[in-house]
């Protein structure tokens, strides 16, 4: 349950106050941790311990005790010394790493409760008796971030994560998949979505820090009240990065509050958006369009349907963009210098796109 390196780093603290060597074995005799190199000779000494009822043994010069997580034996460890001042440091350090093993235990306890919480797998009741027993506030303000990479998420990226939010212990830090990271964060009573923002920066940076071509977004829902309603946020923020890989690309902060009509598109049925760009474009589609009209288009909604100003910034002569923009009105039978028949193509353009990304994810 304890990771290596966190028992590793146990016992480099307990050395660096008593100056004394420690080695943490399993109950196979493997060695989990230790601060010196000699550990061999005890590798067969530590098996045959761990399999005798006595609780604290010397060896070799060596004293043996047992870490039990209530009634069953985890580790051995080992202090170096005889004397009672090394069987005193020992104890020490038994009761550092059952306290460990404790506080990993409640933490267990408390991610296997938020990620049934995120995924809708607790009835009400259970929700706020689990929350009572795990000391997790029942009304609070909360709002969810996924952190979602382009490459398998490593555990030791959630570590970071938590690392970085280790002040605050209301805060929550799990996984639900091999790609993404679920934050759970309490907000204070003033945060707005400015400073959720913020956080979310906060938190791109802190995976996204290793420039090994990890590209990392990251996408929050809305601020909810209770903590029956965290999962409805952490269910938001998931549609914002489907509907960001959808429709904005370019963002790699999403927030479900500003996914605007995207968000519409997303929760049309296929055989509605079919019957809609059928009759949209009856006489081309748009994946019939080349790279040059493409261009005009975008950069023309871009510019506010601005001739003036598309022209110059496509290096084209005014009279040229007119010419394409009638090349489009007489294959679709839409003006997009028409305000109206611009709001209809664009929204077409959209649901087509919205289709097209569907289609790749049922192949997939």
């Amino acid at each position: 349950m304890i990771s290596n390196q966190v028992l590793q780093n146990a016992i480099d603290g307990i050395k660096g106050i008593s100056k004394a060597d420690f080695c943490i074995m399993d109950t196979e005799g493997n060695v989990l941790a230790t601060t010196f190199d000699d550990t061999d000779d005890f590798l067969d000494p530590a098996k045959s311990f761990a399999q005798s009822p006595a609780d604290s043994q010397v060896v070799s010069g060596c004293q043996f005790l047992k870490v039990f997580d209530d009634t069953q034996l985890e580790y051995v460890l080992l202090a170096d010394g005889a004397g009672d001042d090394t069987f005193m440091l020992g104890r020490l350090a038994v009761f550092q790493v059952q306290s460990l093993i404790t506080a990993y235990k409640e933490r267990f306890d408390k991610d296997n409760f938020v990620k049934n919480l995120l995924l809708d797998n607790l009835l009400l009741v259970d929700i706020y008796n689990r929350a009572k027993k795990l000391h997790i506030e029942l009304d609070a303000r909360r709002i969810v971030f996924i952190l979602e990479t382009n490459k398998d998420r490593e555990a030791y990226d959630v570590e970071k994560i938590r690392g970085l939010l280790s002040s605050r212990p209301r805060d929550f830090v799990t996984a639900v998949d091999e790609k993404s990271i679920v934050v759970v964060k309490e907000l204070g009573a003033f945060d707005d979505y400015n400073d959720i923002d913020k956080t979310a920066r906060l938190l791109q940076g802190a995976v996204g820090a290793n420039a090994d071509g990890t590209s990392v977004h990251v996408a929050y829902g809305t601020i909810v009240n209770e903590i029956k309603e965290v999962s409805r946020s952490y269910k938001e923020a998931r549609m914002s990065l489907d509907v960001g890989r959808i429709f904005f690309e370019d963002r790699t902060v999403i927030a479900y509050n500003t996914l605007g009509i995207g968000r519409l598109i997303y929760q049309l049925p296929i055989p509605l958006c079919n019957m809609f760009i059928k009759e949209i474009f009856a006489k081309q589609s748009p994946d019939d369009f080349d790279e040059e009209t493409i261009e005009t288009i975008g950069k023309f909604f871009e510019n506010s349907l601005n001739v003036s100003e598309t022209s110059r910034q496509l290096f084209i002569h005014r009279n040229t963009l007119v010419y394409r923009l009638d090349k489009i009105q007489k294959a679709t039978g839409l003006d997009l210098r028409n305000f109206e028949d611009a709001i209809t193509f664009k929204i077409a353009l959209m649901v087509s796109k919205y289709m097209k990304h569907m289609e790749e994810t049922d192949f997939r």
